[in-house]
């Protein structure tokens, strides 16, 4: 079975796009994109559904708090490396 090919998410967004206008047919946007027209409808919801996170400051919000754990988490093991080479160095004298 092949697997699908994967299409940038540029390309992604200019099939939904282009669906959005209707200019064109899904079925004309699947041939120019070669892929199947339910795939256009699937990009086409997913940007009508996602695209106002754009304007909304939670995607920001939430990736800045993945950041400020991911650093809380590297304090800690920087902590634990610390108090065991203080408790090593202690031991050796």
């Amino acid at each position: 079975m092949k697997k699908p090919k994967a299409v940038p998410p540029q390309v992604k967004f200019q099939a939904a796009l282009e669906a959005i206008k209707g200019e064109k047919s899904l079925v004309e946007l699947a041939r120019i994109y070669n892929v199947h027209p339910n795939t256009i409808v699937k990009w086409k919801a997913e940007l009508m559904e996602k695209g106002a996170t754009i304007f909304s400051n939670e995607t920001q919000e939430k990736e800045l708090e993945k950041k400020i754990r991911d650093l809380e988490q590297l304090i800690g093991k920087k902590e634990v490396e610390i108090a065991l080479l203080k408790n090593f160095l202690g031991q050796g004298r």
